[in-house]
């Protein structure tokens, strides 16, 4: 386990912000679709 503490960090940033973008775009793709229904 001598792995550094900024490894370990940057990948879970990663690994959130994938995350985050993948929620974003259901988000977006959820407004677009609203406004083509309305």
């Amino acid at each position: 386990m001598a792995v550094p503490k900024k490894c370990t960090s940057t990948s879970k940033k990663r690994i959130r912000k994938s995350i985050w973008k993948k929620r974003g775009y259901g988000i977006v793709l959820k407004a677009f679709s609203l406004g083509k229904s309305l």
